[in-house]
C-alpha cells in the first residue's frame, strides 16, 4: 500500500501536468516556474506553522509534485 507522501505527490504531479495541457491547448501557454520560487515553495512548504512567514495550506508532498518538473528540468 501507498503512504499518503507518494500519493501527495502523484496528485501534485497530476494537477501540474492537467493544468500545462489545459493551457497549451486552448492558449498555447506553457506553464514554468523559476527554479528559484519552486526552491522557495518547496522551503515554505517544508518549515513547521509556527516559523513561516506566509501560510501555505498545501501539504509538502503536493507543493513537490507541483513544482517537480521545474526543478528536474531546465529549460533554456
Amino acid at each position: 500500500m501507498f503512504t499518503t507522501f507518494p500519493l501527495l505527490v502523484a496528485a501534485g504531479v497530476g494537477s501540474r501536468l492537467a493544468l500545462s495541457l489545459t493551457l497549451r491547448r486552448r492558449y498555447g501557454l506553457s506553464l514554468e516556474i523559476p527554479q528559484v520560487l519552486a526552491i522557495g515553495l518547496v522551503v515554505l512548504a517544508v518549515l513547521p506553522s509556527w516559523a513561516t512567514p506566509l501560510t501555505l495550506p498545501l501539504p509538502f508532498g503536493f507543493v513537490l509534485g507541483a513544482v517537480l518538473p521545474d526543478l528536474l528540468l531546465r529549460r533554456a
